[in-house]
């Protein structure tokens, strides 16, 4: 049985036994009434003094016998006597309805305060958002190359010598010529290829070879080095997985040496001249689609003339510093606003988005990678240069957007509703717990009221 349906049965018996109460004809209680008047006038002129009202107690004695009607057959009887669909409001008056969505409204505001926004956390996200946006213009800057290799922002090139440091070049190209880092799907041109791939040369191999991202080498390198084989997207979105024989010796057959050939593969890689690309940008040869800017290329077009000039991993992890402010800088003032609510550390520690545990929180973030992301826009329209665009913070940006949206459209009105209906069935509870103490007590003997 739905819900819907034990409803109209609920209603339909209380609709019945609201006409049995009505159908008891109340004897008529003038004459008694006019009766004690007589005797208490009566009482009083021969001077008895008569006891104080409210003084006595009425007892009720329920019958031991008296049995509860199940409620199937409470409920074949109301079938029986009320026809049609009864709706529950019948119970109430025109002023008690109206009392009723006051407090529906009431609860519903009680839900939105807890989850709503005041200047202080809109202050410390959009604060945190126009900070990520400065780091962004002022120190992350545009790649470009010069004789001296690619320079960009002074954190971006700050980080690209940190990563030289740690990666230093002389000991990746001995690490990429060991046997160690050698994997079958690192050829640079077509001359050992079977099908031909579009594109593919020194410069942009490591684009088109979905082995050399970041993030989907770890899948697709892994599985190519097992098989022995490359899977690329070419500069023509078309995909091809192929065995290039020069290099099918290189692979392994168990899955962890593969893995740990990937990630050396990717570590001789990393600093070199053509480096990594940001991670996932492969696929978006894939969009072979658009017009943009002077010479009207493709967004494929665009992504690989991006790569080309520089705008590969290390600048993903210097273009990432923005958004990691967003991040570092709203969570901070969040933990902080609850412990100053009286919260403990433990509670405050801003690690889930879900808005049930950490209220405000998701929509903090999103506010203040709104104004990070509306920042860099203005940068890119400005530059009219497609290097200036943040794809971390464009990324982060729309997923929180799309847990905003998820959250105002799904999931706050459901988790409202729960609220609203706790707060009823809490009252509900109550007048239960008061009716079973009646039974109780009325079992155990007289009833005093």
């Amino acid at each position: 049985m739905s819900n819907q349906d034990s409803e109209k049965d609920i209603a339909r018996v209380l609709k019945y036994q609201d006409e049995l109460l009505g159908s008891i004809a109340m004897p008529d209680m003038r004459e008694a009434e006019r009766r004690i008047s007589c005797s208490q006038e009566l009482l009083d002129e021969l001077g008895y003094a008569r006891p104080a009202r409210g003084s006595g107690q009425v007892s009720l004695v329920l019958d031991p016998n008296l049995e509860a009607p199940s409620w199937e057959k409470l409920s074949a009887e109301a079938a029986a006597s009320v026809s049609g669909d009864v709706e529950i409001e019948f119970l109430f008056t025109e002023e008690q309805l109206v009392a009723n969505a006051a407090v529906i409204r009431e609860l519903n505001g009680e839900y939105d305060q807890i989850h709503h926004l005041d200047q202080y956390d809109i202050a410390v996200a959009a604060a945190a958002g126009v900070l990520a946006g400065a780091v962004d213009i002022l120190l992350v800057g545009v790649p470009h190359k010069t004789r001296e290799g690619l320079k960009a922002g002074s954190l971006s090139d700050y980080i690209r010598d940190m990563f030289d440091k740690k990666f230093p070049p002389e000991e990746m190209e001995r690490l990429a010529n060991s046997k160690v880092s050698k994997v079958p799907f690192d050829a640079q041109d077509n001359r050992n290829t079977t099908i031909d791939v579009d594109g593919l040369c020194t410069y942009y191999h490591r684009l088109y070879s979905l082995g050399h991202d970041p993030l989907l080498g770890f899948l697709f390198g892994t599985a190519d080095i097992l098989s022995g084989r490359m899977t690329t997207i070419d500069k023509a979105g078309h995909i091809v997985s192929q065995v290039v024989e020069n290099y099918a010796n290189r692979r392994e057959s168990d899955v962890f040496a593969a893995l740990a050939k990937e990630m050396a593969h990717l570590a001789s890689d990393m600093t070199t001249s053509m480096g990594l690309p940001v991670p996932l940008m492969g696929l978006l040869d894939l969009f072979q689609f658009g017009s943009i800017g002077e010479y009207e290329q493709t967004v494929a077009e665009i992504v690989q003339g991006m790569y080309y000039e520089g705008y590969d991993f290390i600048h993903f992890c210097s273009m990432s510093m923005g958004a990691a402010i967003v991040e570092v800088a709203v969570r901070i003032g969040y933990a902080l606003r609850r412990i100053k609510d009286g919260a403990t550390v433990g509670d405050a520690i801003p690690v889930s988005t879900n808005h049930e545990k950490m209220p405000k929180l998701g929509t903090m973030l999103f506010i203040g990678h709104s104004a990070a992301s509306a920042v860099n826009a203005g940068k890119v329209i400005f530059t009219d240069n497609p290097l200036a665009i943040n794809y971390p913070q464009w990324t982060l940006f729309a997923k929180y957007a799309y847990q905003q949206l998820r959250w105002g459209l799904v999931t706050k009105p459901e988790f409202r509703n729960r609220y609203v209906l706790g707060a009823i069935d809490g009252e509900l509870a109550t007048v239960y717990d008061d009716i079973d103490s009646f039974f109780e007590e009325s079992q155990s003997g007289p009833v005093s009221l």
